[in-house]
């Protein structure tokens, strides 16, 4: 087995728990409501405890977590499909 045979495995590995977890993650997290179209109408202000907090809600956590997630798949996909390129 060569090493390009190997890094193919070990990313596509990578990828598969990547995605898994992507999907996990996204089925965690709580799902919109109207609440800011309904503040947007009604002039209700976000200047409260939650608002001031909001980045340190299990939400917030959840959607950095996804976001970085996202950002290392897409990453994986395009190195492992560049480094073929370059290694001849």
């Amino acid at each position: 087995m060569s090493t390009m045979e190997i890094l193919e495995i070990v990313g596509g590995a990578l990828i598969l728990v990547c995605c898994i977890a992507i999907v996990i993650l996204c089925l965690m997290q709580d799902q919109k409501s109207q609440d800011s179209m309904t503040a947007a109408l009604t002039g209700a202000s976000t200047d409260s405890f939650y608002g001031k907090n909001e980045g340190r809600t299990k939400e917030a956590i959840l959607n950095k977590i996804t976001r970085n997630l996202g950002i290392f798949l897409f990453i994986l996909i395009l190195a492992l499909n560049l480094v073929p390129l370059f290694i001849k």
